[in-house]
């Protein structure tokens, strides 16, 4: 149901390993599915530090707005600025094309703790 090669947070992000410590965060299936169409996303800064658990993006549904928590500390180095022109790529393709930031991660082992597919199956069922 969800990809196996992801991590997940508790609130419905997941994360992508990339070469490093570089990551790709976007929202999974099932809170795309929660928010309904999305007509908006607000994306972070370049540059920007966040902090594990941090808000820093904003997608805007026509059901709900809704934050996005950056998985760990680090750096923003890139946002898909395609989600500007067309924020429903996030509902069409959440893990490809609807991915939301890219972090630089300030510590290699803070992704250890994050759920893997089953445990985030687990907790989207219970």
């Amino acid at each position: 149901m969800f990809p196996d090669d992801l991590r997940y947070t508790s609130k419905h992000e997941w994360v992508r390993q990339g070469a490093g410590n570089s990551v790709r965060v976007g929202i999974t299936s099932y809170a795309a599915d929660a928010l309904g169409d999305v007509v908006y996303i607000s994306l972070p800064q370049v540059g920007e530090e966040v902090a594990a658990d941090d808000a820093c993006a904003e997608v805007e549904s026509t059901k709900s707005v809704s934050d996005v928590y950056s998985p760990a500390g680090g750096v923003v180095t890139a946002v898909n600025e395609l989600l500007n022109d067309s924020p429903e790529t996030i509902n069409s393709d959440p893990y490809g094309d609807g991915w939301i930031f890219e972090l630089e991660l300030s510590e290699a082992g803070e992704l250890e703790d994050l759920l893997d597919a089953d445990g985030y199956s687990e907790l989207v069922e219970g």
